[in-house]
C-alpha cells in the first residue's frame, strides 16, 4: 500500500506541487515548494496563536487571530488550487 502511495505521488508529470489525496477529497503536498507552503502556513498559525492570552478581550481575538486564521487558510486554498491538482472525491488509488 505504501509502495503505491509513493509511486502516486511520484507520478507527477504536470510538476504539481500538491495532489489529490488517494482517500478523500483535498491536497498533499508532492514537491518542496508544496511543502515549503505547508510549514510556512503551521509557523504562521503558531505565530498568531501566540499573540493571543487568556486576559485578551474578544474583540482583540478576532483581530489578532481568528482574522488572520481565515485570510492564511483561504490563501493556502488558493495556492492549492493554482498550483495543484484538481480536487475531487477519491476512494483509494486505482487497482491498476
Amino acid at each position: 500500500m505504501i509502495k503505491k502511495y509513493i509511486q502516486y505521488i511520484k507520478d507527477n508529470l504536470n510538476n504539481y506541487w500538491f495532489k489529490a489525496k488517494p482517500y478523500g477529497w483535498g491536497w498533499t503536498p508532492t514537491k518542496w515548494q508544496g511543502w515549503i507552503t505547508i510549514i510556512v502556513y503551521i509557523i504562521l498559525i503558531i505565530f498568531f496563536s501566540s499573540t493571543i492570552d487568556k486576559n485578551s478581550p474578544n474583540n482583540e481575538v478576532m483581530f489578532t487571530f481568528i482574522l488572520p486564521l481565515v485570510l492564511l487558510t483561504s490563501t493556502l486554498i488558493r495556492i492549492c488550487y493554482k498550483k495543484g491538482e484538481k480536487p475531487h472525491w477519491w476512494w483509494g488509488l486505482d487497482k491498476k
